[in-house]
């Protein structure tokens, strides 16, 4: 009912609908978490964890039910069905809007266990979800630009050491680790910037999934690679919440993770080209499913009578890159 309102007020009526559920349940959160950090007892320390995801995972639903309510996207979700949520993953994606985020919280919610973040250090001052992503344990990395390590070599090797924390953590009980490998947002600008080789992504970063495998290959059972489609183009998280985005495609990829996949990469040579020459690999398939996807919802909006010009090759090619960052 509420999704057929005029697109400001729905985003409105929207925006207040998570701004209170965020307030609401990050206060009983950062509680918890106080009782965690002043009594640092491991049987304590447990309980608190699950009662601090308990409440982050009753956030999601939340969240979940106001996307219902208010949002009148088409969902188009395959390959979550044969998940355990008591397993240990690890899941990448392709990064286009914050509303990424939402999406992958929305398909994932009771299928796998909460997703954690590795986050800019800078988002631990967003107002409620900055407290509460570092009561829930979220790794927060400082970038530092190779100039300025040059000049502060001391800082060297500190993105690592913050990961090798995280990861201890993670080991306690089932979770769900998230790395977005292209370290940014897609943009045109970004894109043509890098030179990527990829028509629809930009270049994967290897270093920092790799040090995760490597930490914790004993642990993770399989990693899901997931594409996030919008086929008329992604959307800034207010758009979304007024309604602008009618579809949403996203598939679900799951790849084991064998022996080949763990090393060290920043040692091994050898094993650092294969490392990446497997991302790009899976980047390459990642980017040929995007065109398709984009292909064929093209196909599905044009009347019949056009729908053979679609079909060329060149006509094919030319308008997926055009389509899907316009």
């Amino acid at each position: 009912m509420l999704k057929y309102l005029p697109g400001p007020v729905l985003g409105c009526l929207s925006l207040v609908l998570y701004l209170l559920n965020t307030i609401l349940l990050t206060t009983p959160l950062l509680l918890i978490a106080i009782i965690k950090f002043l009594i640092p007892v491991g049987i304590l320390r447990m309980y608190c964890d699950r009662a601090i995801n308990w409440i982050a995972g009753s956030w999601i639903a939340i969240n979940n039910w106001n996307i219902q309510l208010t949002n009148p996207a088409i969902w188009d979700v395959q390959g979550v069905d044969a998940l355990d949520k008591k397993g240990w993953y690890m899941v990448v994606a392709n990064h286009q809007s914050w509303m990424d985020i939402l999406v992958l919280q929305k398909i994932f919610h009771g299928k796998i266990p909460f997703l954690k973040f590795f986050l800019k250090k800078e988002l631990i001052w967003v107002p409620f979800l900055g407290l509460a992503w570092w009561a829930l344990d979220f790794p927060f990395m400082k970038r530092y630009s190779k100039s300025f390590l040059k000049k502060h070599p001391q800082l060297k090797g500190k993105d690592l050491e913050i990961t090798q924390k995280a990861c201890e953590k993670f080991k306690t009980m089932p979770v769900s680790v998230m790395n977005f490998l292209e370290g940014t947002r897609f943009t045109p600008e970004k894109h043509h910037r890098q030179v990527s080789p990829f028509a629809h992504l930009l270049k994967p970063k290897a270093g920092g999934i790799a040090f995760v495998l490597a930490a914790m290959g004993d642990k993770m059972q399989q990693m899901l690679d997931v594409t996030i489609v919008y086929p008329k183009g992604a959307r800034n998280f207010w758009q979304f919440l007024c309604g602008d985005v009618k579809e949403i495609r996203v598939r679900v990829a799951s790849r084991p993770i064998d022996s080949e996949l763990i090393g060290d990469y920043f040692t091994n040579k050898k094993f650092r080209v294969t490392f990446q020459n497997y991302l790009n690999q899976m980047w390459q398939e990642k980017d040929t499913l995007i065109a398709s996807l984009m292909y064929q919802h093209a196909v599905s909006t044009v009347p019949a009578s056009e729908a053979e010009n679609i079909e060329s090759p060149g006509v094919r090619q030319k308008m997926n890159p055009d389509m899907l960052h316009s």
